[in-house]
């Protein structure tokens, strides 16, 4: 596609029936809980993730004005102030080149792109331009466009698939574009990646003389998706799904890209095709393994093609694997990947605290993938998921402020475990910033005749349905309150479906329709409440959701959480901090006849709900200095706040668990 032509609607891409794609986020608008969130990130966020970019030097890498960095190019050395707050982003003097920068410059891109949509910045997006346009004169007349490859290693184009992110970083390069052109209407990096997009569609494929070849780090896929959506252009879909259903194949075509190279296909880092979910044919893999983030990105892009083409097969392989994750490896809070080794999951059950990896990353890939498995129609099972990460395990890896990260996010620290500015791999800002920046298009599905309410919470919604231009206005306190009240305001009457979610955690809930109640048993299916009725001006919705406190327990086959209990309120898994609750956190147990009571708090954390309760804490004070007796130590009443895990590590530095001792 050229400058010249303009993007085809997406309704222009045959759509399959029954399929429900999300809202673009110029089509939500969000206040509220999450609106606060996308302010944080489009004041503060987006010109951090800018400014450590350029900090980082990766401006060097794509500018082709620019003589090339090499492979190891100065860094300067962190302030004292700097080095005592800033973690493990710094490494030194000097600083290596990363194949991988074209995605981070993709994602800080998306996070500006949505930020920009939702608050002038005139001196952010005039910047946003100059990488662009870098971008544009970097690109090689048959479309090529990887500075690594490039600038860094150039002559070494598509010779390494299974390690080095060419594809990945397109992917990440096109949902910026996608991104930029939907908040800005600029198609500058549009046309760039549609580009680029065609030359790979010209590389690989199953036909005579192309690359039977895929990405070692899945991302390309659902990149495409996006890419076939906004321009009407089949053939991306094709490529996706191309690159879906070549997966795995045999011969292993990495072991024939390595043989190709000179290389030995055995001579792996972690010596097993699992570790990119390659190990075989992706309709017939059955347990998540590898790295949690390319597991998570290659099971969106399967949704995607599942939705889109109605593919069964890959329904059916995507819920055995969906049944594995939720069944035997993923944390309460929606973290997943215990392991730092290989980033990734290890043994079922294997879900350790202390030591949890849990990357940001792979939490936001876990929204990624519920929020897709939902364009296959309406189902609680995944969006409750999606709340669970969304509200848990991935905003953790973000200040309230915008400011300061989490890589990891364990659900237990001795107070070591402290936010930090950047990173070597600095993956997550800008994964955690886009997700956040976009959140308005996980709130609600759109198929032909049926609009699904996934999230709740202040928003208001554009569409065009049954031919009939719409709004729908959510007022609420949610996550805070279960009440929620929905208006509607299509411009003509007109009839559709409307499917309200009713989490698995609310134990009760009341729905009516301009005052009539609903018998929710009657129309209730796979988690949501389906009114079909014809809509006019003015209709009234309200859905009050019971948001009591759950003690949770923990499959006993989980080692680390025998005889311990969380605490949930709503959508939200709380824990315990130091600086509420004195220090040494282990010491407290929470008895099941303990009462628990909520309490508004608006001017702690942002404004939250905190829980209390009268907990048991044993006494050191009259041990004496001997290790070990034949007495117990004594015990005494404590009372115990708890917070939301989101908002920990946003105040003094100290000790934090979610897992209580409840006995």
């Amino acid at each position: 596609m050229t400058a010249s032509q303009s993007a085809k609607p997406a309704a222009e891409l045959d759509k399959p029936k029954r399929a429900f794609r999300p809202l673009p986020v110029p089509q939500v608008d969000v206040r509220g809980f999450w609106g606060d969130r996308a302010d944080a990130v489009a004041t503060t966020t987006a010109d951090i993730l800018y400014d450590r970019c350029v900090e980082a030097r990766m401006l060097e890498q794509i500018d082709p004005d620019r003589p090339s960095p090499g492979v190891v190019i100065p860094f300067h050395s962190p302030s004292p102030d700097e080095a005592a707050t800033a973690g493990n982003e710094f490494t030194g003097s000097t600083v290596t080149t990363q194949m991988f920068w074209d995605s981070d410059w993709g994602k800080t891109i998306e996070t500006a792109a949505y930020s920009l949509y939702r608050r002038r910045n005139d001196a952010l997006e005039k910047k946003i331009d100059a990488v662009i346009d870098m971008y544009g004169r970097l690109q090689q007349p048959d479309g090529y466009l990887s500075s690594w490859y490039q600038r860094i290693q150039p002559g070494l184009r598509w010779t390494n698939l299974r390690d080095c992110h060419e594809l990945y970083c397109a992917g990440h390069l096109i949902e910026g574009a996608v991104a930029y052109y939907q908040a800005t209407g600029k198609r500058k990096l549009l046309d760039i990646m549609c580009r680029y997009a065609d030359h790979i569609a010209e590389t690989f494929g199953a036909e005579p003389g192309k690359r039977k070849g895929y990405c070692g780090h899945e991302e390309i896929e659902l990149a495409l998706v996006k890419l076939a959506r906004v321009t009407g252009e089949q053939k991306y879909m094709d490529l996706a799904k191309y690159f879906i259903d070549q997966r795995g194949l045999e011969p292993h075509y990495f072991d024939e890209e390595a043989r190709a190279r000179g290389a030995d296909p055995k001579a792996y880092h972690f010596k097993t095709y699992e570790y990119g979910q390659s190990h075989k044919p992706v309709r017939e893999q059955d347990k998540v393994v590898g790295h949690a983030v390319r597991a998570m990105y290659l099971y969106s892009g399967m949704a995607d093609i599942a939705t889109e083409y109605g593919d069964d097969t890959l329904r059916a392989a995507l819920d055995r694997l969906w049944d594995d994750l939720t069944t035997k490896n993923l944390y309460i809070t929606g973290g997943l990947g215990p392991s730092s080794h290989n980033e990734g999951f290890t043994s079922d059950y294997d879900l350790p605290n202390e030591t949890a990896y849990a990357e940001t990353c792979a939490s936001v890939g876990l929204v990624f993938w519920a929020s897709r498995m939902l364009g296959m129609g309406p189902n609680a099972r995944y969006a409750d998921m999606m709340e669970r990460a969304l509200y848990n395990g991935s905003i953790s890896g973000l200040s309230l402020d915008g400011s300061l990260f989490f890589y990891e996010n364990p659900l237990e620290s001795r107070g070591k475990h402290n936010r930090w500015k950047w990173h070597r791999c600095p993956c997550c800002p800008p994964n955690i910033g886009r997700m956040v920046a976009s959140i308005g298009s996980y709130f609600y599905g759109l198929s032909g005749d049926a609009l699904a309410v996934h999230l709740y919470g202040n928003s208001t919604a554009r569409f065009d349905i049954a031919g009939t231009q719409t709004e729908l206005r959510q007022t609420s306190n949610y996550p805070w309150d279960g009440a929620v009240s929905i208006t509607i305001e299509p411009e003509a009457p007109t009839t559709f479906t409307l499917h309200l979610r009713l989490p698995a955690w609310c134990r009760k809930a009341a729905l009516k329709v301009n005052g009539e109640a609903v018998d929710l048993q009657a129309v209730t299916s796979d988690g949501y409440a389906a009114i079909r009725r014809e809509w006019r001006k003015g209709d009234q919705v309200e859905l009050d959701l019971e948001m009591a406190i759950d003690r949770l327990y923990a499959n006993p086959q989980v080692r680390q959480d025998i005889g311990r209990v969380a605490l949930a309120r709503g959508p939200l898994i709380y824990c315990v901090e130091e600086t509420d609750n004195a220090g040494q956190l282990h010491r407290i147990a929470l008895p099941p006849t303990a009462e628990i009571e909520a309490h508004q708090q608006p001017n702690l954390l942002g404004g939250v709900v905190t829980l209390s309760a009268v907990a048991r804490k044993e006494k050191f004070e009259d041990w004496d200095n001997g290790l070990y007796r034949p007495e117990p130590p004594a015990v005494e009443e404590s009372k115990i706040t708890a917070v939301p895990y989101f908002a920990w590590d946003n105040r003094d530095p100290g000790e934090m668990l979610v897992w209580l001792r409840d006995s």
